[in-house]
């Protein structure tokens, strides 16, 4: 191979390694955190852990906030019917601004035996940043209606953030940097814009062409010097 046909290679290689690198940096961070409930109840306190993990999906111009407990939390001396149980909570969002987003749940889908923890359904709200930048969020109070009554639980043990991700505010008010896209699953929440990888995809096209660029113009040069 000639030195010329070797230094375009090595241009276009060290190009494109620029640009896998811009696709794999990581944009938010996920985990499951173990929430020690103080709960008052119409029958005395009570105390529960879950494990609590919060998924986030890009919409529109604000994020689908999803709240799961693993495990049930607090208890009732009696039967509850099926759909007699309400829940929701709140996320606490901390890092580039501090606010609470409220998130609900459907009622109970079968009959809850009593004296049995109550499994919680999944709790949904959306989050609208007002300020671009990471932010965190975090299992805030458990709010249960059941039969006339009101259960709440408050985390005791000050967990930590069930989720971190970078976010965009509509407009980008605030300044911060691009969010990302992330998995779904058992894996890290999805987040970020559909164009977030568009983004990423034209910058690296961007240092690939000007590695091009560079080599033809270096060719170029090289053949009018010797003409």
């Amino acid at each position: 191979m000639s030195d010329r046909k070797r230094s375009t290679a090595l241009a276009l290689a060290s190009a494109l390694a620029g640009s896998a690198v811009l696709f794999t940096a990581p944009a938010a961070h996920a985990a499951v955190v173990d929430v020690a409930y103080d709960c008052k109840t119409p029958i005395g306190d009570k105390s529960a852990v879950s494990p609590i993990d919060i998924k986030s999906v890009k919409e529109g111009d604000g994020y689908k906030l999803t709240m799961s407990f693993q495990k049930g939390v607090s208890s009732s001396p009696i039967e509850l019917g099926k759909g007699a149980m309400s829940p929701s909570a709140v996320i606490v969002v901390g890092g580039a601004e501090k606010v609470s987003v409220p998130v609900s749940g459907p009622s109970n889908p079968e009959a809850v035996p009593p004296d049995t923890p109550i499994k919680i359904t999944d709790l949904s709200g959306t989050y609208t940043p007002k300020k671009s930048g990471k932010v965190t969020f975090t299992a805030g109070v458990l709010t249960i209606k059941a039969m006339g009554t009101t259960t709440t639980c408050t985390p005791g043990n000050n967990p930590g953030p069930s989720l971190e991700l970078d976010v965009t505010a509509p407009g980008g008010g605030g300044g911060g940097t691009q969010p990302g896209t992330d998995t779904t699953g058992d894996t890290l929440p999805q987040t970020g814009p559909t164009d977030s990888a568009l983004a990423l995809g034209t910058l690296g096209g961007t240092v690939l062409l000007a590695g091009a660029a560079g080599v033809l113009w270096l060719t170029r040069r090289g053949q009018r010097a010797r003409s």
